[in-house]
Parts: structure tokens; C-alpha cells; sequence
């Protein structure tokens, strides 16, 4: 079987964590535990980690979530990470966090409804999703907007999706990408709360007693020794699998050969250490790819690129659609293109409202730059001719209020502030839709639709929000929901 393209490895994952000024979790080790010699592990089969109320399993958004949140209501929690720094898919999120009627939006003046989000998500799912789940998502999206902002993480910047209907995106007003953001934000509040975290540790198993009833987790510490942590309730925020070559031939095998933005730590443990307690699953099949990620490097380009006003160009310098249809039918389309590939065209105002394309892209050699379109299109090695009637026609469309013929209608922004910039694109595996099965309380069921006793789930590791297709800042906002409400249910659950 081919041998899936690794665009993300570990190295590079590892540097630009590190880059972002990310760092390593290693706030608050001396509470996981007694330190112990190298001796002592040597000489114990199985380490004692210490005991907790919660464990959460995933230092990604929404396991430091539901730590600081857990916190924050007096548990005893550890935080374990299996990779060296914190974040997960996180850390790659760029284009922002969908939310209804928060504060800000309404300071702009923009009518909104928990109905609407709910329609949007559920129409832009191929109405596959949970409508139960998705509501809650919803009404919960605002509150988690003020949360963020209450701890200095505020998204005050608005910005148009594909699939929403009105600008609900939330973004950093900095430009900044705002998974990056998010983790940066989130690791200082644990660290803030002495959250005891260990990174480089591998949860390998979930215990359970007699009853039937979480006990603890086995795990592998950063020396490769077995250690166990005793808690009362497990949190899992692993993340999916899009960078499991094996389970992508199980379960996606036409995708096996796609490059994937996922960070080489979303291998799915948090599903099959819950499956292998009678956790049921749900959508496992429904892996999204993202339109726009630049192939050589599996480097995204956000959508709030297209967002912003960005056009996509063919090989023959065509415009070929509406850029801000959902991600599912933009991607299948590109396929469609000559080569199989599009380039996203936009011009100084995007990038100037975009600080990831100078980190990302322009420092790394990934983008053409010119000063008119027919010279950009001599470097994209496409027709000039055509590529200048295109953008052409586009502008002039805008300026005389005629309608855009591929039936764009948002953030139409006329391409006329030089330079001009270009990304070579296609599709690439980007988000796990399906996972745990989890209700609204983000307790994980069994097959029977029964929760498991002191086992819940939240972010990307779970199924049901997203159904078909999720729609561009729903995974952001899901963390930051779920991530609290699986706390939530899990205090409730341990001071019973």
C-alpha cells in the first residue's frame, strides 16, 4: 500500500511549535506525583503517578479547556500530553471561531440567531449531524466568546466563513492565527493555576473497577517506563486521526495518499483506548479535506484568505466557482481542475489582514509575489490573457453592482491594491468529523447509548457536531464548549 505523504513531521512540527513562542507544558510537573530517581523507576514495574480527581488526556484546546476549567471549580486535575509541547491540531488552526450573538457582533451592528448557527451547521453537515449536539454547541458559542475575553483571549475580529450566513467568525484583532492564539492564551491561564501537566507521556489504557466505573489511566512516562495515574473521572481531547496512516486505510482508503495538516500526534489513541472499554463511535468516515493547503509543505492556507476576498485560478487562469461555498464541494471542485489544483489569488489588503501568509508562505518561499496581475501570471506559469480578464471582470462586477456569475455574494472585495500574491493549492486532509459518541453532557456512550461511568470526551476525538462537513471555525468553537462542558459534567459527576 502507498506510503502516506508526511507534509507536517515531527521535526517541523516541533520547530515552528517552538517558533510560535509555544513552548514546552512544563508548568506545574512538581504536583503530578513524587519525584522519583531513575532507581526507583527501574525498580517498579508500574510507577505511581499520584492521584487526581480528573485526568484529561490532550493539552490541545480543549483539553486545557476543561483543565483550567476543571481548575477553576476546585478539582485535582493532570494534564498529560504524549508530544513535547502543547497545542495539537490546535496549534494549526488559522481561520477563527464561529460564535451567535455574541457582544461583538453586536457592536457591529450584526443580526444573528442560535437558530440560524444551528441551520447553518446542520444544512453545511449534508444535515448529518446530531441536531441535539449542534444546538448545544450554538447556544453555548457566546459564552464561550466572553470566557475567552475574560482571560485576556479576545476574538473581537469578525470575518466571513463558508456555509455562515452572516459574518460570525471571531477572530484575534492582531491578525494573528487564532489557534496559535488560543494555545499561547490557554497555556498561561494553567500555568496561572499551578494545572499539573506532563508532556512526552502516552496514555495507553483507561482502568476501570468492578463496577464498571473509571479508576485511573496506564500510561508511558517520558523515560518509557509504565506509570499510573489514579483519578475518579477521565477527560479525553486526543484529537482524531488524520495523520494515521493506518487508520486512514481503514476507514478513508481513497485518502491514504493525500498530505495531511494534522500534527504527527493525531493518531486516534483517545478512540481506541475508549473503544477498548465499550466506547461506541459515530460519522468515523466523515473525514473533511480542506481546499486550500499548499502541497509540498501540507501548509494550510486559511479560509479566511477567501474570507477576505482572495479568488481561486486554474491552470488555464479561470475563475471556476463561488470560493466560499463549504470546504467538501471547493475541494471537489479543484479535483476537477486541469492538474487538479487551484491557486488562490488576493492582493496586499488580505495579506496586510493576514500575519500568518508573511510567517507561513512568504518567509518560506511558498508564494508569488508581483506587482500586476499579467506578471503574477507569468510566475504562476498560467495565461496571462486569461488570468487578467478574470480578476478583471471580477473587479468590475463589484464596482457596478452586477452579479458575480459563480453566485458569490460574500466578501466581495475588489482585487485592486498591489502587490499581488499567489499560493499554489489543492486539497488535503484536514479534520476528523467522526469519533466518540458522546451526548450533550460530553459523556461517551456505549453501544447501547449508555454513558460510562467517569469517561467524557470533547474536541475533534469526539463525533456528531459536524455530520458530513464541518464548516470553517466550528472546530474552535467546539473546544472551547465542549472542552468547558466536559468539565462541567465531570466536576458534577466527581463531587457527587
Amino acid at each position: 500500500m502507498a506510503e502516506m505523504k508526511r507534509g507536517v513531521t515531527r521535526r517541523s512540527f516541533l520547530g515552528s511549535a517552538f517558533v510560535a513562542g509555544i513552548g514546552t507544558m512544563a508548568f506545574g510537573l512538581s504536583g503530578c506525583g513524587n519525584p522519583r530517581s531513575l532507581e526507583d523507576e527501574a525498580a517498579s514495574t508500574e510507577i505511581d503517578g499520584g492521584e487526581f480527581d480528573i485526568v484529561v488526556i490532550g493539552a490541545g484546546g480543549a483539553g486545557m479547556a476543561a483543565a483550567v476549567g476543571a481548575t477553576d471549580q476546585g478539582a485535582r486535575v493532570c494534564l498529560l500530553e504524549k508530544m513535547p509541547v502543547a497545542g495539537g491540531n490546535t496549534c494549526f488552526a488559522e481561520g477563527g471561531m464561529n460564535a451567535c450573538c455574541t457582544k461583538f457582533q453586536a457592536a457591529e451592528g450584526i443580526e444573528d440567531s442560535v437558530d440560524l448557527m444551528v441551520s447553518d451547521t446542520y444544512k453545511g453537515g449534508h444535515e448529518k449531524g446530531n441536531l441535539d449536539l449542534i444546538r448545544h454547541m450554538c447556544e453555548n458559542s457566546s459564552d464561550a466568546i466572553d470566557w475567552l475575553d475574560s482571560m485576556g483571549i479576545t476574538l473581537s475580529k469578525l470575518g466571513t466563513s463558508g456555509g455562515a450566513s452572516v459574518k460570525r467568525i471571531h477572530r484575534p484583532e492582531t491578525g494573528e492565527a487564532v489557534g496559535k492564539y488560543i494555545v499561547k492564551g490557554m497555556t498561561e491561564q494553567c500555568r496561572q493555576r499551578g494545572i499539573s501537566a506532563i508532556c512526552n507521556t502516552k496514555v495507553e489504557e483507561l482502568m476501570v473497577d468492578d463496577a464498571g466505573k473509571i479508576s485511573g489511566v496506564r500510561a508511558t512516562n517520558p523515560n518509557g517506563l509504565p506509570i499510573v495515574y489514579a483519578c475518579k473521572a477521565v477527560i479525553v481531547a486526543t484529537g482524531g486521526f488524520g495523520a494515521n496512516h493506518e487508520m486512514l486505510a481503514q476507514y478513508r482508503p481513497e485518502l491514504i495518499d493525500a498530505v495531511t495538516t494534522n500534527q504527527p500526534g493525531t493518531q486516534g489513541d483517545g478512540i481506541v483506548f475508549s473503544q477498548a472499554i465499550g466506547a461506541d463511535l459515530v460519522d468515523i468516515g466523515e473525514i473533511q479535506v480542506h481546499p486550500t493547503v499548499e502541497q509540498t509543505t501540507a501548509t494550510l492556507l486559511s479560509e479566511n484568505i477567501r474570507g477576505d476576498g482572495a479568488v481561486l485560478i486554474n491552470a488555464n487562469g479561470e475563475r471556476f466557482g463561488n470560493e466560499l461555498r463549504t470546504r467538501d464541494v471547493v475541494s471537489a471542485s479543484e479535483w476537477d481542475q486541469p492538474g487538479k489544483f487551484a491557486w488562490a489569488v488576493f492582493d496586499q489588503s488580505v495579506h496586510d489582514n493576514n500575519l500568518s501568509i508573511e510567517e507561513k508562505f512568504v518567509a518560506r518561499g511558498l508564494i508569488q509575489i508581483a506587482d500586476d496581475f499579467a506578471a503574477l501570471a507569468d510566475k504562476m506559469e498560467v495565461p496571462a490573457d486569461a488570468m487578467v480578464e478574470a480578476i478583471t471582470s471580477y473587479n468590475d462586477n463589484i464596482a457596478n453592482g452586477i452579479d458575480d456569475p459563480y453566485g458569490r455574494v460574500k466578501s466581495l472585495n475588489p482585487l485592486v491594491n498591489p502587490p499581488y500574491y499567489a499560493v499554489k493549492v489543492a486539497p488535503g486532509i484536514h479534520h476528523c468529523m467522526g469519533g466518540l459518541r458522546v451526548n450533550a453532557a460530553a459523556e461517551v456512550l456505549d453501544a447501547d447509548g449508555n454513558p460510562i461511568p467517569g469517561l467524557f470526551a470533547a474536541g475533534e476525538v469526539t463525533g456528531g457536531i459536524h455530520g458530513g462537513n464541518r464548516l470553517g471555525g466550528n472546530a474552535v468553537c467546539d473546544i472551547n464548549v465542549n472542552g468547558r462542558q466536559a468539565q462541567e459534567t465531570a466536576c458534577a459527576y466527581v463531587f457527587a
